[in-house]
């Protein structure tokens, strides 16, 4: 089974209310914010499961404390990596078991077999998003950039652009952070993913 999830931002103080709480999480110091995280993840993911982590999965902390937790972690890991990943530490990149900065694979939605474009980064423009590629992303977190990502993506799917494209398919392109409603702090399947957060975009009116 594939899993998916981003910007975990572990050993950040700022993300929990210890700090500022730039993303309104609902954890008061960073130990209950591991202890949450941890416990989802070794719930849900087994060991013979593959979770892509869609960068930014610490930003503070010492790389020992960083590699006793993510050593703790169920699972095969490959890292996209974000701005806040620091994969110097040798012992640390081996807990990975690909670590790049752009990945393109293949996964099943709905019975179909379709192609997953990932980055850590939102990307307008990603490969073969008029054959119905699936482009999952992190970094924006649940700020006023998502908010203007998805804008412009509900434009581009109007008539008006398809009057011009003959014959494609919808874009699709989903936030995959930890900390969208729809993720809550846990890795999640290709299709958690896409109801969980057509729901919500819906139910928000975005």
């Amino acid at each position: 089974m594939n899993y998916y999830i981003s910007d975990l931002h572990l050993f950040h103080k700022n993300v929990t209310r210890e700090g500022k709480d730039f993303d309104d999480r609902p954890f008061d110091n960073l130990d209950e914010m591991h202890s949450t995280i941890k416990e989802k993840w070794n719930k849900k993911v087994t060991n013979g499961d593959t979770v892509y982590i869609l960068g930014d999965m610490a930003m503070r902390g010492t790389q020992e404390d960083l590699i006793a937790f993510v050593s703790t972690l169920k699972g095969h890991k490959i890292m996209v990596r974000g701005n806040h990943d620091d994969i110097r530490d040798q012992r640390y990149k081996q807990l990975y078991d690909e670590i790049c900065d752009y990945k393109e694979i293949r996964d099943t939605l709905n019975g179909e077999n379709v192609k997953l474009i990932l980055c850590h980064y939102p990307i307008l423009m990603w490969k073969d998003q008029h054959y119905g590629s699936i482009f999952l992303y992190g970094h924006v977190h649940n700020c006023v950039e998502e908010y203007y990502f998805k804008k412009c993506l509900r434009e581009m799917n109007t008539e008006a652009f398809f009057d011009r494209r003959k014959g494609d398919k919808l874009l699709r392109a989903y936030n995959v952070g930890c900390m969208m409603p729809y993720m809550n702090y846990e890795p999640r399947t290709l299709e958690e993913i896409v109801i969980g957060s057509e729901r919500f975009f819906n139910e928000q009116k975005l």
